[in-house]
């Protein structure tokens, strides 16, 4: 569910970046190139999360 939720997130900020961008610099909207970045994103920030080590609690 949290990879569900992080590819919704990731997708709707990259489309808003992407249209804000290509509107700042007077270009074409592409929502196929922004959803493939999205997703690109998304597989990013799983790995980190996969890989940022987990702190640690001590027991007080």
């Amino acid at each position: 569910m949290k990879f569900i939720a992080t590819l919704f997130w990731t997708f709707i900020l990259i489309q808003v970046l992407g249209y804000v961008a290509s509107s700042m610099t007077n270009t074409e909207y592409s929502i196929q190139t922004m959803s493939i970045i999205g997703v690109i994103a998304t597989f990013l920030i799983a790995v980190l999360s996969a890989v940022i080590p987990k702190p640690s609690t001590e027991a007080h």
